[in-house]
């Protein structure tokens, strides 16, 4: 299988660094072919801005997601949101790698997204009317691939546990795994999540190894989380509300998993 990691990490030698060049030989030594999107090495651009359409007319007023679909759909993007969109394609399955920071990921990871995530190419797909709200959540541009998150965070498992002064890690990370990753089509498969980082001596290392390796080996066989589909019947299309029948005990994030 062809699986891409988006790396954000700015020291190769970290844990970080450490655990992405675990994964790349784990895949490897399997039979996979991985590329790896390393975001502060790549000195990616984080940015969504006017230079991100090629022949732009200067001086005229910036609207991001006007500009985005004529770019895409002029073949008018920059390189580089070119090359990372065709990693995409390419890739049977997508791992997002990096540290919890301020309870979401690193900004260079979110400009990833922002840039490469084009209208017409993540968003704006599909038919839009009063029974089907564009091909998103369950479909879309990458349905059929798989997305994982590879999380460290300095924080105790404690504190996001379920009364957890953080939150939740389940809820801290679902604007993420819901709304990036499943929003396109992906099945979004749990997290993995290495608590307490400034605590990592050689043999927690090791033991995070391997289940990290047992994770990795199992990425095909993994159930997703099992995310509501938008347009499957319950949801009241176009509200985008959830039906009055269905969970109807539940409200917030845990209402959209069956």
């Amino acid at each position: 299988m062809n699986i891409l990691i988006v790396y954000a990490h700015p020291e190769p030698r970290s844990l970080n660094g450490s655990l992405k060049d675990f994964s790349i030989k784990r895949l490897e030594d399997a039979g996979h072919t991985v590329q790896v999107s390393d975001l502060y090495a790549m000195n990616w651009k984080a940015s969504l801005d006017q230079d991100d359409s090629i022949d732009r007319p200067a001086g005229t007023r910036f609207d991001p997601s006007h500009e985005s679909r004529l770019a895409f759909e002029s073949g008018r993007q920059s390189q580089d949101i070119v090359l990372e969109q065709n990693k995409l394609r390419w890739a049977d399955a997508l791992i997002l790698q990096f540290p919890l920071w301020w309870f979401s990921m690193p900004a260079i990871l979110k400009g990833w997204v922002e840039r490469v995530y084009a209208y017409g190419f993540a968003y704006g797909v599909g038919e839009h009317s009063d029974s089907h709200w564009g091909d998103r959540y369950g479909e879309g541009s990458m349905t059929g691939k798989r997305a994982m998150l590879i999380v460290t965070t300095g924080g105790w498992e404690s504190h996001y546990g379920p009364r957890g002064i953080n939150g939740p890690i389940d809820d801290v990370l679902f604007p993420i795994q819901h709304g990036i990753l499943y929003y396109p089509g992906f099945d979004v498969l749990p997290p993995f999540v290495v608590y307490r980082t400034s605590r990592m001596d050689d043999e927690r290392f090791l033991e995070t190894c391997d289940k990290l390796g047992q994770r990795l080996d199992d990425l095909w066989n993994t159930n997703p989380i099992p995310y509501r589909q938008q347009n499957a019947g319950e949801y009241d299309i176009p509200e985008c509300t959830l039906r009055p029948e269905i969970a109807p005990e539940q409200v917030g994030f845990a209402a959209h998993i069956a």
